[in-house]
């Protein structure tokens, strides 16, 4: 299992760094035009706030995925993880509308493989956090 949150831990890293492509990738100079100040400005704080969020989470799970694995506070913190996870995958199917991906080659590969990943990542917090424990204890 620490190999496991040592590699999610990488990909993390990783997903957080894609972050500072969004502004480019997804136009938000020309998107954003229309918008007031603070809107814009909240747009790009909130982008800058979820990536170092998801980039200390792949520190975190780099370098202690024992401690995140083998005691209390680690469990603790791997719930946390498991429900921003799983908050995240609701998200990819109840909010985002299926008219960003439907009928798209290319975004429903995208959709497929983020849905794939924010569920693997879900179950693999989750596990580690009460399903794992569960079993222990039986």
């Amino acid at each position: 299992m620490q190999l496991q949150f040592q590699v999610t831990g990488f990909v993390f890293m990783l997903l957080a760094i894609f972050h500072f492509w969004f502004p480019k990738r997804f136009e938000w100079k020309k998107e954003c035009e229309n918008m007031s100040l603070l809107n814009r400005q909240m747009m790009y704080v909130h982008t800058f706030f979820l990536a170092l969020t998801v980039f200390l989470m792949g520190v975190l799970c780099l370098t202690c995925a024992d401690e995140l694995v083998g005691n209390p506070l680690g469990r603790k913190v791997t719930l946390g993880f498991g429900i921003f996870w799983l908050a995240r995958l609701y998200v990819q199917f109840f909010v985002y509308s299926p008219d960003l991906w439907k009928g798209k080659k290319f975004e429903t590969r995208i959709h497929i493989l983020f849905s794939l990943l924010w569920m693997y990542f879900s179950f693999l917090f989750l596990y580690a956090s009460i399903i794992r424990e569960i079993m222990v204890v039986k």
